[in-house]
């Protein structure tokens, strides 16, 4: 009834104590991808920004993203764990990132930029969010290949998928639910849904898509990076209802979890700079 997780190795080959690995390789492409997209686009755009200012803005971007990832995995998912262990902030090849960290932290390098070339936020926000997308579909796609932040147990869907490395929380699932433990039994794991690949097609595929039509005509400033917080919002709410939480959070209330509360922010902040956009367009 279920698909077995296929046996990926994330590391890709090891040269002495260094290792590569298929996740890192995300992030080269994506940062290689976000480099070229956004050459293309400035180039249609009749190049508003000098190819160098591009280049200069992708790097700081992908930095500040990078940086941003972290620190918010810190605050918002695990600060207890972190505080007692300062070093281990540094230990990033052990994972744990934070997209709403990441976001927060593209939005201060955009600030930035915003003062030292005179140009408006949501301007530069515009120029750079369709880049995005493809990032986020190469990371999720990352932790699927890392057998990572799979979703949540289900036994009544058909193409649920077993990921051997998710014992650790399986044996705590089946304290609660003692009637799963001849599954867990033959099975070796619980059937879980493979949220990562939901993750991959809305967050990735489906918003790249929304993000390139919406853009292809000219809007009104703001309107596109208020799309994209819309769009993620919603996609990442509903994703998160299939996702395993975070065992060091669950969930708030029994109902919520950590990625539902960061992402309903976004979609009022986007409602409201799409309203903006279009209402000073039409005054």
């Amino acid at each position: 009834m279920y698909i077995f997780f296929p046996d990926l190795n994330p590391v890709i080959f090891t040269i002495g104590p260094i290792s590569a690995r298929w996740y890192g390789l995300m992030y080269i492409i994506s940062f290689l991808f976000a480099m070229w997209y956004g050459k293309k686009l400035n180039i249609k755009n009749k190049k508003k920004w000098h190819e160098k200012k591009v280049e200069t803005l992708v790097y700081a971007i992908f930095l500040g993203s990078c940086i941003g990832g972290r620190i918010g995995y810190i605050i918002f998912y695990n600060f207890t764990y972190f505080s007692k262990n300062i070093f281990h902030i540094f230990y990033i090849w052990e994972g744990g990132m934070s997209f709403h960290g990441g976001l927060i932290g593209a939005i201060f390098i955009i600030v930035y930029f915003s003062f030292k070339y005179k140009k408006k936020i949501l301007e530069i926000s515009d120029f750079i969010t369709p880049l995005i997308p493809f990032g986020l579909g190469a990371g999720r796609l990352g932790n699927f290949i890392n057998s990572e932040l799979w979703g949540r147990v289900s036994t009544n869907f058909s193409y649920a998928m077993i990921f051997p490395n998710s014992q650790y929380q399986d044996t705590e699932i089946i304290k609660k639910y003692p009637q799963l433990t001849p599954l867990l039994e033959k099975y070796g794991a619980l059937p879980r849904h493979p949220s990562q690949l939901y993750e991959f097609f809305l967050e990735g595929i489906l918003l790249f898509f929304i993000i390139y039509f919406f853009s292809k005509k000219n809007r009104p400033t703001g309107s596109i990076s208020g799309l994209f917080l819309i769009c993620y919002g919603v996609f990442r709410i509903f994703i998160e209802f299939f996702r395993e939480p975070d065992p060091q959070i669950g969930l708030f209330k029994n109902m919520i979890t950590m990625g539902q509360i960061l992402s309903l922010p976004m979609i009022i902040s986007g409602l409201i700079i799409m309203y903006k956009s279009f209402y000073k367009n039409q005054s």
